[in-house]
């Protein structure tokens, strides 16, 4: 995982000050989606991590956030605590993973000790940024068989997808036999 703080911006509101948000920047498998956050959300995330693993130091909570310097400090010292609380440690909390909008992993051992992001937080500041793109009414890769034999490309391909923390169970061999017929071989 790579987390990076590429920008920052000002935002103003009726209801109270304004303030600055950060966007962060997530690659995971391939992947990159960005959230933004305020300060007082990584100050609420930094309280929640010192309970249950080590920490880095984070950027001082008093500032003058309307001086630009000033917040482009803060957004390298934000973007080096997160890039740190990634590199010191190896399994990272659920905590930490909720922060970021990351989908969490089958099993770590820490997450469930460390508790959950959302539970303290609101709603809106814990929701998904992305919503599903396609929906199929039925399964695309489900063909008539054009004969008796199972195709193994598609059924790997799909194990793979679907279950691809399951390991194999056997193992195929495929090849053309000397009359042209395909030969299966189950190891």
């Amino acid at each position: 995982m790579e987390v990076y703080i590429p920008s920052f911006r000002y935002e103003e509101s009726d209801l109270e000050r304004g303030y600055t948000v950060f966007k962060i920047e997530v690659l995971m498998n391939g992947r990159k989606h960005f959230v933004e956050k305020r300060y007082s959300e990584f100050h609420a995330l930094h309280k929640k991590l010192k309970k249950c693993i080590k920490t880095p130091e984070i950027p001082s909570k008093h500032v003058r956030n309307w001086v630009p310097k000033v917040l482009e400090q803060r957004r390298q010292g934000l973007e080096t605590y997160l890039q740190a609380v990634i590199l010191e440690n190896e399994e990272l909390p659920k905590l930490f993973l909720d922060f970021l909008n990351v989908r969490h992993l089958p099993s770590l051992p820490k997450a469930e000790s460390c508790g959950s992001f959302d539970e303290t937080e609101s709603e809106e500041s814990s929701k998904l940024s992305h919503q599903p793109v396609l929906l199929f009414l039925r399964d695309p890769y489900v063909l008539p068989a054009a004969s008796d034999f199972p195709n193994v490309v598609i059924e790997g391909v799909l194990h793979g997808i679907f279950y691809p923390h399951l390991q194999p169970r056997c193992r195929v061999t495929v090849w053309i036999g000397d009359e042209g017929e395909e030969v299966f071989i189950f190891v």
